[in-house]
């Protein structure tokens, strides 16, 4: 199964945090925090919202950072993505 995105949504598969601290202290996993990092899985066609034009200028496959509090957690066949709108999206990471 696929989800398909509408409008000027994306959905996006979290990155996975980091296991120790800079310092090599070990994370429990309760006290690791959810990482603001993802990767684009599927993105919408864009559309219009409120008379205005929006045009996607995210891909799959962009490493992405995303607002902490954002979007639509969901399962599907195992797996965990999360729903959002692009504005929700910070920035793109370039290497």
């Amino acid at each position: 199964m696929k989800i398909r995105p509408l409008g000027d949504r994306v959905v996006i598969k979290r990155l996975e945090a980091e296991e120790t601290t800079k310092s090599g202290i070990v994370l429990p996993g309760a006290a690791k925090e959810k990482p603001q990092m993802a990767e684009v899985v599927a993105v919408g066609p864009g559309g219009y919202v409120d008379g205005k034009e929006i045009k996607m200028e995210l891909k799959a496959g962009d490493r992405i950072f995303f607002s902490k509090y954002s979007g639509t957690e969901v399962k599907l066949d195992g797996e965990e993505y999360l729903i959002l709108k692009q504005d929700d999206v910070l920035g793109i990471v370039e290497e």
